[in-house]
């Protein structure tokens, strides 16, 4: 079932062209789809930094309509940016490259970046423009999900809950699915490349068996673009932020179903990250603190319950996602992900509504996931970082795990800085900066401890570049 030589990781940045000529064509679309006007709420805001004070109160920070926009969308809203000094103007991105692009060329002051983004910029990654990008928070965790066509389904492809755990039966079912299609036809779509969604489609498929460097082949996809392009049948399965997953199933666009969300593949991993060049907090220390604070507090609103519904409806707004169904509810794309009442969808009838909170984490954890005292969404853990180094040596994006890997991590996530930040809201932080992923967090049940990540990568049976033996007959 092995894809042709040609196909190989080398070729998978060849194969965006076409996304690329996507991301252009989608940026002329929505340049004129930006937050204008402050509303009366953030207007009535009073200021408890005067902007006179701070060295650059003036700011652009970029974001990608998908529903991870809301803590932006909230602090724009609820005025906790002019609460903390700051004036600052939202900027729609087409993309997550031109999300990350945009930072590293300073069109940006700061903008959400996918994880993987900020530490495969600074080991140089493949796929991955080498620069000093930083983070101090995320913005969330989990949101994400997995959506396979509509044949995967007719193939007998389930979502991963009616598997109970069994990965040999995946791994049947989807070498099965790929050996009835013809070579130009295997194709899976990711946002970014050497980023943690494309790490989770190579997780999850060679923990099934199934080798992503020879079975099948990787492309970049916009996320507003995903579902259109399923539909004229340019990908069999993609992994994108909600609502471009909920958007695909029955009852809404009928092209697919949801196979399953990220935080079934690793249950608490961060998704987005706040993106900085690390010269801009050097340069800019009083601004880069408000901008924080302003953060936080917009992902503090966000996570509580009582304030869902309001932020999924506000996000389906033409400035933030755009995602707007032509009938129904306002906000049925938003919403499940938001509030929590997540459908999978199927071409059964059957109903696959999952409800719980921890479909996007943006401040508080339930119990399970806090680990350590005083843990929260937002708090960034450097072993995470070294866990994607992990992935990045694993599929030959980096030549192997730095020998600096925590000097990297810590450069890359200024846990510290978010720290100090956080204590002057009175927000207390775990003290350690690396803690022990347990088996169970983790779709194949493989713990990973960071202070071993080369033992963990050489557990892994499928990887890029590994040992072969051969026989001579």
């Amino acid at each position: 079932m092995n894809l042709p030589q040609d196909w190989s990781r080398r070729k998978f940045l060849q194969t965006t062209g076409t996304s690329i000529l996507g991301t252009v064509v989608s940026g002329c679309a929505i340049a004129d789809r930006q937050p204008r006007q402050l509303s009366a709420e953030a207007l009535a805001m009073e200021p408890v930094v005067d902007s006179k004070t701070l060295e650059k109160p003036n700011l652009t920070v970029g974001f990608v309509p998908v529903n991870d926009c809301a803590p932006f969308a909230i602090a724009w809203q609820k005025g906790f940016f002019r609460k903390y000094g700051l004036n600052v103007s939202l900027n729609r991105e087409a993309s997550w490259a031109t999300s990350r692009d945009g930072v590293i060329f300073g069109r940006l002051d700061a903008s959400p970046v996918v994880s993987g983004a900020v530490v495969n910029a600074r080991t140089g990654a493949e796929g991955a423009r080498h620069a000093p990008l930083c983070a101090a928070m995320t913005i969330h965790r989990h949101g994400n999900a997995i959506t396979m066509s509509r044949a995967m389904w007719e193939s007998g492809i389930r979502p991963w809950q009616e598997y109970n755990g069994n990965l040999s039966a995946l791994g049947k079912d989807l070498r099965r699915f790929f050996e009835n299609l013809p070579l130009e036809q295997r194709v899976w779509a990711v946002v970014l490349s050497s980023s943690i969604y494309e790490y989770f489609v190579r997780y999850l498929t060679a923990a099934a068996g199934i080798s992503p460097d020879e079975d099948f082949r990787l492309i970049v996809i916009p996320p507003p673009q995903m579902v259109n392009n399923m539909r004229i049948g340019a990908m069999q399965a993609y992994m994108v932020a909600e609502p471009w997953n909920t958007r695909a199933i029955t009852g809404n666009e009928n092209i697919g179903f949801t196979f399953a969300q990220g935080r079934e593949i690793w249950r608490g991993h961060p998704d987005r990250l706040l993106g900085v060049m690390e010269s801009f907090i050097e340069s800019n220390p009083k601004t880069y603190r408000s901008l924080v604070k302003a953060m936080i507090e917009a992902c503090q609103y966000c996570s509580n319950p009582n304030n869902r519904e309001e932020v999924a409806k506000l996000i389906t707004d033409r400035a933030f996602t755009g995602a707007k169904p032509k009938q129904g509810a306002i906000d049925k794309y938003t919403r499940p992900g938001i509030v929590g009442e997540y459908n999978y969808g199927g071409f059964d009838r059957q109903q696959r509504i999952v409800k719980s909170l921890e479909t996007t984490l943006f401040f508080d954890l339930p119990s399970e996931l806090q680990s350590q005292a005083n843990d929260h969404s937002t708090f960034l853990w450097q072993s995470e970082c070294l866990w994607l180094m992990t992935q990045a040596a694993r599929w030959g994006q980096i030549k192997e795990i730095p020998q600096n890997a925590e000097q990297i991590a810590r450069q890359a996530w200024k846990t510290d800085l978010y720290r100090q930040i956080a204590a002057e809201m009175n927000i207390s932080c775990p003290k350690e900066d690396y803690k022990l992923e347990p088996a169970e967090m983790f779709i194949d049940r493989k713990a990973f401890d960071p202070s071993d990540p080369v033992g963990y990568l050489n557990s892994f049976e499928i990887r890029s570049n590994r040992p072969r033996s051969f026989a001579f007959r």
